[in-house]
């Protein structure tokens, strides 16, 4: 069946080709080579020639440029970037990048934030966390212009994420804490406060200052008055007086305890033991001055 559809696929795009090559007093062959683009990429589909459909694709997408439509052009480059997710997500991304800016032409701004967050999310299979923090704040700003809330949120918490794991504490910080006090002001949401503010917080321990660690942990109790009763902020304040100490074994143990009843994620659990080791640096230091 594999071969019989490829071999369709192949007739389709041929008959496409050559109606573009062709006359038409109409003007309407751009139309019919679209049609028969279409019928080509469902053949090679069918025939998981993923490569081979990916390009009828972006024929396609030029097709209906020329033809004046811009959002099945776009949708074509979405159809094409499909096929690329299965052999090559450097390919799917530039098909992506074309659909976006094409939604951006036409004002769908909903559209284009959609799909730069499937650029970040393949941004991310990649660990190219940089370029995921670029696409997944370029799709925020426009959930956040179209009034999508959710969206925009889910998009920060990556954006914090990646920062966090690439060194750049101030700026998850910011970004959890901005996250937190939206989620306080929403019925819905306000339970899952605590969390971005331990996440915030322990990105606080990551960057080493005990003052401003002190300070944050004031502040997270002045926003969220039910916070100092969580075991979120015992965990916090636990892991503080242990920095603070330089004590990496009480820092262990606010850990494991911590854990045994809520089981930290793997995010969580690889910042705080770049914390630990930081602490275990500080001993040794203070082991070798005396």
């Amino acid at each position: 069946m594999g071969d019989q559809q490829f071999a369709k696929g192949e007739e389709f795009e041929r008959k496409a080709e050559k109606k573009i090559k062709g006359w038409s007093l109409s003007g309407s062959k751009y139309d019919d080579a679209a049609d028969l683009y279409q019928k080509a990429a469902n053949s090679f589909k069918l025939a998981k020639s993923w490569d081979r459909a990916a390009v009828v694709y972006i024929k396609l997408a030029n097709c209906n440029l020329k033809s004046g439509s811009k959002h099945e052009a776009a949708r074509a480059y979405v159809d094409g970037a499909n096929c690329y997710k299965k052999t090559s997500p450097k390919q799917a991304i530039s098909c992506l990048d074309q659909a976006v800016n094409m939604f951006l032409e036409i004002n769908r701004l909903n559209m284009s934030a959609r799909y730069c967050k499937e650029i970040g999310e393949l941004y991310e299979q990649e660990h190219n966390f940089d370029q995921a923090i670029t696409y997944f704040e370029r799709s925020a700003d426009l959930f956040q212009t179209e009034e999508v809330s959710t969206s925009a949120s889910q998009c920060k918490q990556k954006v914090a994420q990646f920062s966090a794991q690439l060194g750049k504490y101030q700026k998850a910080i910011e970004i959890y804490e901005e996250i937190a006090r939206y989620s306080l002001n929403n019925n819905l949401l306000k339970y899952g406060a605590r969390g971005h503010l331990l996440n915030a917080g322990i990105c606080q321990l990551c960057k080493g200052d005990v003052v401003a660690i002190a300070n944050a942990l004031e502040k997270y109790q002045d926003l969220d008055p039910t916070f100092s009763r969580t075991r979120e902020c015992k965990l916090l304040a636990d892991l503080a007086a242990a920095f603070d100490e330089e004590d990496a074994a009480k820092f262990t143990i606010a850990v494991k305890e911590f854990d045994s009843i809520t089981k930290l994620d793997a995010w969580r659990t690889t910042l705080l033991l770049r914390v630990k080791e930081n602490l275990k640096a500080k001993e040794l230091e203070e082991d070798d001055l005396t």
